[in-house]
């Protein structure tokens, strides 16, 4: 069947070539998410990959699979973005921790990592197994692969992430096998050196997840500092992209919840009844929308979207991504609370 609607595409039938490519749409956007940082970038790269491939579909050879075909014209064209932009940092990769009763500089503009909402994941329920497991879409690793170059960064996805052979992520990239294993080698490398010794425990089951995540929305809404701080480990860090201040250990972060929200002139606290925490998730992780009261005290304003990294020592990061409300459209976030 797929043969046919290859030979009908390339005769340009257009709803051939629709029926090729939706049942591959979502999980493309999670790979170009993972080259590229942000939802928000990968949907460009998602719409320029579909437009060659449909002006190149008479290059494809029947090689390979045609879902396989795609994935290399994606990640070419991701390739190409990274080459006319930053890459997506992470404020603990750039600058030191800040210390505890500091307050937030302004906004920088530089263009951070951004989280991916779990609904879009489980659109994309019809891909293998190994493009949405779960270690590979979480921020931890995410933030580590976005330090890799570009090059390294595709080969590590196409051979550790879908498990190509060197020979086909080769082909795809224009690389002789030799130069595939090398870069993937240099990159295993560099993750391995960046990843925490507790790696492995950077995972959860979806219980543990909700339970942390219910604990966190209950004591951070109730004021209850002592019950929030018990929930971190000892090396936790709060991150606020797009601060570049981030703060680490259980104390640093209760000063900084308890004192007013950065640029908030009506100095709102960051605790109790002048907050709501919508739960939700992320890169197959807890997740929350944060609302700040609005100034006439009648609802709740979008603020950030919270992501948490949990360990086996309690949550290891809070990554609160501020000042984008295109994000709690992206996360199908009510407008208001």
């Amino acid at each position: 069947m797929s043969e046919l609607l290859v030979e009908k595409a390339r005769a340009g039938s257009e709803r051939a070539f629709e029926e090729l490519v939706s049942p591959h749409r979502r999980e493309l956007h999670v790979h170009c998410y993972r080259m590229l940082g942000s939802a928000e970038d990968a949907e460009d790269a998602v719409q320029e990959t579909l437009l060659r491939a449909w002006t190149r579909v008479g290059q494809y050879a029947g090689t390979s699979t045609f879902r396989a075909w795609l994935y290399a014209v994606a990640t070419n064209v991701c390739l190409d973005a990274l080459r006319r932009r930053k890459r997506r940092p992470w404020p603990t990769d750039m600058f030191e921790a800040a210390e505890a009763g500091s307050l937030p500089g302004a906004p920088s503009d530089i263009p951070w990592l951004q989280p991916y909402p779990d609904s879009l994941l489980r659109q994309a329920c019809s891909a293998e197994d190994s493009v949405l497991a779960r270690e590979s879409i979480q921020l931890a690793f995410l933030t580590a692969i976005q330090q890799l170059p570009p090059r390294q960064r595709a080969v590590l996805l196409l051979c550790d992430v879908l498990s190509w052979p060197a020979k086909e992520a080769a082909t795809a990239l224009g690389m002789t096998p030799t130069a595939v294993y090398s870069a993937l080698r240099r990159a295993q490398a560099t993750l391995a050196a960046r990843t925490p010794d507790r790696a492995d425990a950077l995972t959860s089951s979806t219980g543990i997840d909700r339970m942390m995540l219910d604990k966190l929305v209950q004591a951070w809404e109730s004021a209850d500092m002592d019950a929030l701080t018990s929930l971190l480990a000892d090396d936790a860090r709060l991150v606020m992209p797009p601060y570049r201040t981030w703060f680490q250990g259980p104390a640093a972060i209760a000063t900084f919840l308890a004192s007013p929200m950065p640029d908030d002139s009506s100095a709102r606290a960051k605790v109790g009844s002048h907050i709501r925490l919508l739960p939700t998730a992320a890169n197959n992780q807890p997740a929350f929308g944060l609302y700040l009261q609005s100034a006439d005290r009648t609802h709740y304003e979008p603020f950030g979207i919270g992501v948490l990294t949990l360990d086996t020592h309690g949550i290891h990061e809070i990554a609160v991504f501020m000042l984008n409300p295109a994000l709690f459209d992206l996360f199908d976030l009510p407008a208001a609370a």
